[in-house]
């Protein structure tokens, strides 16, 4: 009797336990749930971009400013840097509003208007 008592017991504990284990492998199986992973692990791919986005701009940061040390580029006389087709091409000195309107600097030379040419401008070497 007790023999038959304990594999009854058995028999029903294992069933629980085959029953709980079904259903929680239906529920994380689920559209919803899987919907509901995947946004996660999206917003938490996010998060990590964003991260790494930062990390990366702070890194450039700290670059550009070793080489504009190493570079002596961080005085006041730093000429300001203007778009011309796209790149930057041309500079002018710091508070040079006066460019580009007629009789005004632009009637000087180039070298006295303060303007330097890229030298990886390479457009005038063909």
């Amino acid at each position: 009797m007790f023999r038959r008592m304990f594999w009854f017991l058995t028999g029903a504990a294992t069933g629980v336990w085959a029953t709980v284990k079904v259903n929680r492998a239906v529920r994380r199986l689920s559209p919803e749930s899987l919907a509901a992973k995947s946004a996660d692990r999206a917003l938490e791919t996010g998060a990590r971009l964003r991260l790494f986005a930062r990390d990366v701009r702070a890194g450039m940061a700290q670059r550009e400013g070793e080489l504009q040390d190493a570079l002596g580029l961080t005085g006041r006389d730093q000429p300001k840097v203007l778009p011309a087709g796209g790149d930057r091409t041309t500079a002018l000195p710091a508070g040079d509003d006066t460019a580009g309107r007629p009789g005004r600097t632009s009637d000087l030379p180039a070298a006295r208007r303060g303007i330097t040419y890229n030298a990886h401008d390479r457009k005038d070497d063909h």
